[in-house]
């Protein structure tokens, strides 16, 4: 039986195809102002990687932002849910914590002992801590975000940031080159300033030794390590942590069509 989940966050919409419970296709693209267009695109990318027709899907599940957006899907559930049962299966049950680092918001979601949500918590009031963070201040720089993330892995020590707004986080980047210290120093702070504010979240859903981190930010070896550091835990990550919460969302699919 072939199941979907599509995740249609702020900046990329990600879809996961089952079949089994096992991964058989996925397709991602730019969410952009029309989340029912592009949830029918990355739909249809993980189709083509699969060579099966739309008509061979069972049942689809939505989840993200614009969930409501997707007419098509046969259901709808929180990223929150989403994230717990993606994670959960990609780890078992020794998940107590998970990091969902997204392009415009962050997310810190605690689970029980069988996997289930207990408390979380969203910062999605401004860009700072989030990957549109690390972007901007990657234009400061003159870097790609892939660049700035190999740059920060090779730095021997952090220069102190104190400040993750976007603006005055910018202001005060270019004051640090303008003096002199190393970019790849600068690269390393803003990584840490990201796993400060992080770690700040974490404290209030409570820490975990288990630790999942999740979406496109968790491909990113730097703000993992800054995360490790600060959160003094081993953090894993999946072999396509982009696309964990809709893989959450399809197995939901497969779970409601069994029943």
């Amino acid at each position: 039986m072939i199941v979907a989940g599509i995740d249609i966050g702020s900046v990329a919409t990600k879809a996961a195809l089952l079949d089994g419970g096992r991964v058989v296709g996925r397709g991602m693209c730019a969410t952009a102002a029309d989340p029912g267009a592009a949830a029918e695109t990355a739909l249809e990318a993980a189709l083509a990687e699969t060579g099966l027709a739309r008509a061979g899907i069972a049942r689809t599940m939505a989840t993200g932002y614009g969930r409501r957006a997707v007419k098509t899907a046969d259901g709808a559930v929180t990223e929150i849910t989403a994230a717990a049962r993606g994670a959960h299966a990609a780890h078992g049950e020794n998940v107590g914590l998970i990091i969902d680092l997204g392009g415009q918001d962050t997310k810190a979601i605690a689970l029980d002992a069988r996997g289930r949500v207990r408390d979380f918590l969203m910062n999605d009031k401004c860009a700072a801590g989030t990957g549109k963070f690390l972007e901007a201040m990657a234009h400061v720089l003159g870097l790609s975000i892939e660049k700035l993330a190999e740059t920060a892995a090779s730095a021997d020590s952090a220069a102190p940031l104190s400040s993750t707004c976007t603006v005055f986080a910018e202001s005060e980047v270019i004051s640090l080159v303008h003096r002199g210290v190393p970019v790849e120093q600068i690269a390393a702070g803003l990584h840490a300033a990201i796993a400060g504010r992080i770690a700040a979240m974490v404290e209030q859903v409570g820490r975990s030794k288990d630790v999942v981190f999740i979406g496109g930010g968790a491909r990113n070896r730097a703000m993992r390590i800054a995360l490790e550091s600060v959160l003094g835990a081993t953090i894993r990550v999946p072999d396509h942590p982009q696309f964990t919460v809709a893989l959450g969302a399809a197995l939901i699919a497969g779970g409601d069509a069994a029943h």
